[in-house]
């Protein structure tokens, strides 16, 4: 099949940290010469594009900030269009926060005086802020993740993500998450689409994970494949009931499929 578009997750798909896995400068180079446009779209909420277009440049990858999106900017437009005159209770890294200060979202410290609870990656979270989540969300408060990555992928250690404080938030609100806004989520792939204006048919989606890189593309009907370097192995591929099109040992055989 003949594919105008390319959707590229980023860690443990094109880079692990600042390090280039084998091979994706050739992979970038199959996507440009095949004529397909490309977007990358991550589910790290704390690094803006501008961040990832210096991470790429240290990798010696040439990647445009305007071709980058991420969890955390896919839940700006989303807090923007459904929560603008809100006072937010956040859970994140200093990085998502500083986003959300030059969107001018109002945010608040006062569980009582929360209008709605943001969950992100934290280094910092703990006890004292998860008993602050079940007083925030005692009264059914909307509950809004930026994305559901139980572990990042990195050199060396794996490293719990976003998902692992929404869990913990849902175990102890007992109740779920009311929205996902970074992958699979519709508010994710409408982004990559409309970036790409292409027909979701058209499009291939390159990831690591079977459970927001793959699930995104099958959810959309476009193709997909997954890359064994960073979160899925043989093992995860045999227990999914997720089925990529395409399994690959890296992205350096994506050239295989373009061609």
């Amino acid at each position: 099949m003949s594919y105008q578009g390319v959707i590229l997750d980023v860690d443990g798909t094109v880079v692990h940290g600042d390090s280039p896995i084998a091979g994706a400068a050739d992979a970038l180079t199959a996507i440009e010469q095949a004529g397909c446009q490309r977007v990358f779209i991550s589910n790290n909420p704390t690094d803006p594009p501008a961040a990832y277009e210096s991470r790429f440049e240290r990798a010696g990858l040439s990647v445009d900030r305007e071709e980058v999106f991420t969890a955390g900017t896919i839940t700006l437009e989303y807090l923007t269009a459904e929560h603008r005159d809100d006072q937010l209770y956040v859970i994140a890294n200093p990085g998502f926060v500083d986003q959300l200060t030059e969107t001018a979202i109002e945010m608040t410290s006062d569980p009582s005086a929360a209008d709605a609870l943001v969950a992100s990656l934290d280094y910092s979270f703990d006890y004292e802020q998860l008993c602050k989540t079940v007083a925030v969300l005692e009264d059914g408060t909307p509950f809004i993740g930026t994305d559901p990555d139980i572990l990042i992928p990195q050199e060396g250690l794996n490293v719990p993500g976003s998902g692992a404080i929404i869990n913990a938030i849902e175990g102890v609100a007992e109740r779920d998450v009311d929205v996902i806004c970074g992958k699979p989520s519709a508010y994710a792939r409408q982004t990559v689409l409309e970036y790409l204006d292409l027909p979701a048919q058209e499009c291939l989606v390159v990831g690591d994970r079977l459970d927001t890189d793959i699930a995104l593309g099958t959810q959309a009907g476009m193709s997909t494949a997954v890359v064994k370097t960073g979160i899925t192995d043989d093992q995860r591929l045999a227990n999914s009931s997720i089925s990529p099109d395409y399994v690959l040992d890296s992205i350096a055989d994506l050239e295989t499929i373009l061609r």
